[in-house]
């Protein structure tokens, strides 16, 4: 009761059960069925909820476990492959081949000069041993620019790589080097690159 004698209208009802009171099971109500939702469900949603036979890891299946994945996963495949098909062709190959030898030329700026590496290392038993004329110029801008011109000599042997370096009196980003045997002559263009 309160101070003004009326008593609350819900004073004689329980609102909740006390702590120590027994629920029986058949007094429980359960308004949510999952297989009655599920059954209600879209199709997909009900695929999401059957149960999958687990596979084993394997490392091929995480790599095309769906489309994106299996279209970059073949377009890397396709790629290495046109890379080995291109390297054995020649395409990324910047050595050359002078009589049985292959020729690297590679040439380098440093302090107002350029250095020019030539390796050459022998391919066949029938590789050209002997005298190797060599001329090596800047590009020709006009037909009547004077330019400079380099001329060494070098000696094939048939030690199985050699290595050949020397320096050029001018500097210029790309040099053209002719290289003639007794047989044939080998004509490049080789850049310079800088050395800090």
């Amino acid at each position: 009761m309160t101070g003004g004698g009326k008593q609350r209208p819900n004073a004689k009802y329980k609102l909740s059960r006390p702590d120590n009171a027994k629920v029986r099971q058949e007094e429980l109500n359960f308004y949510y069925s999952r297989e009655n939702r599920l059954a209600k469900a879209p199709k997909h949603v009900q695929e999401l909820y059957k149960e999958k036979k687990q596979s084993r890891f394997g490392f091929l299946g995480v790599l095309i476990a769906d489309r994106p994945r299996k279209i970059l996963f073949f377009s890397i495949i396709l790629l290495c492959a046109m890379i080995w098909v291109f390297s054995f062709l020649g395409y990324f190959d910047f050595s050359y081949n002078l009589d049985g030898n292959i020729i690297n030329v590679s040439a380098s700026v440093y302090e107002g000069a350029t250095v020019v590496v030539i390796k050459k290392t022998v391919k066949s038993k029938d590789a050209y041993t002997g005298a190797v004329d060599m001329a090596v110029s800047v590009p020709v801008l006009q037909p009547e620019d004077d330019f400079p011109v380099f001329y060494h000599r070098l000696f094939f042997s048939l030690d199985k790589e050699e290595r050949y370096s020397f320096a050029v009196p001018f500097e210029s980003p790309e040099l053209l080097i002719a290289l003639q045997t007794e047989k044939n002559s080998l004509n490049l263009k080789v850049s310079a690159k800088p050395i800090d």
